[in-house]
């Protein structure tokens, strides 16, 4: 079936409102599109059934993202499969987990990985978050007190990251990460989680917080669509580029002039 086209755009369109809400850890769900429509613009493979969850597998099938807001109690279950050169892992974030947040874990498996060795702890501590260790666990607390992240070690040891957030009437949401998933990953998350940027809620989408701070702003439809192709003409850039470094390399390398007698004597 094909979409119809928003009869608002354009000229005439008018703006609606939103608002940026911060700290993000209290933000809420968000709209799932900006964690799929990345992967998509990424190569990842859509295996959604209508009506149903939201199933994204990676092009090599080594990995798979999947929400599900039909159960209780839903939310996000991300999976990589046992490689040559890693173990398997998991992930699993509520509903109200921000998109935002887990789209710092899954954007990081569409990109290359940095040559910098991954450091969890450092996007918190940067962003003021508190640190402290004991009976085998690791935590940082935001400075609001309401947002956590945690590697916590039973004794028999057993080890996972234990993340969440909770507002004062106790609504939130928690997830939690094997300790198997790659570092980069988890720093992913850790980094948007912690980040002070305000993340933009549409009307009616805002939780009922007094821990939280919003600012009302006008946004054309227009715009917001402008922002959104912006992420995934980025995605299919990054995609387009890593697809053909070999074949530009090759290019390059057959392309250089080669040296004629009469330049070899000067």
């Amino acid at each position: 079936m094909k979409k119809k086209q928003w009869q608002g755009w354009g000229s005439g369109e008018q703006a609606v409102q939103h608002y940026l809400v911060q700290p993000r850890a209290l933000a809420g769900g968000g709209d799932v599109r900006h964690i799929s429509e990345f992967l998509r613009a990424s190569g990842w493979r859509d295996r959604s059934k209508t009506g149903g969850p939201l199933v994204m597998d990676s092009p090599d099938r080594a990995i798979r993202v999947a929400y599900d807001p039909y159960t209780q109690p839903g939310g996000w279950t991300i999976r990589g499969r046992a490689t040559a050169h890693h173990r398997e892992w998991w992930a699993q974030f509520g509903q109200q987990t921000p998109v935002e947040a887990v789209a710092g874990l899954t954007d990081a498996l569409a990109r290359p990985r940095s040559a910098h060795a991954p450091n969890v702890w450092a996007p918190l501590v940067e962003n003021n978050w508190s640190t402290a260790s004991g009976k085998g666990h690791y935590t940082a607390i935001s400075p609001d007190g309401a947002a956590w992240m945690q590697f916590r070690q039973s004794q028999g040891g057993e080890a996972i990251w234990w993340t969440g957030s909770r507002d004062e009437h106790g609504n939130g949401w928690t997830g939690a990460m094997s300790a198997s998933t790659p570092m980069h990953l988890v720093q992913g998350f850790s980094t948007e989680l912690a980040s002070s940027e305000p993340v933009m809620r549409p009307l009616g989408h805002v939780p009922a917080s007094t821990r939280i701070r919003t600012r009302s702003v006008s946004v054309l439809p227009s715009e917001l669509a402008a922002w959104q192709q912006a992420r995934i003409t980025a995605a299919r850039a990054a995609t387009w580029a890593r697809a053909n470094a070999p074949r530009v390399r090759q290019r390059s390398a057959t392309s250089r002039p080669r040296l004629t007698d009469s330049s070899r004597s000067r």
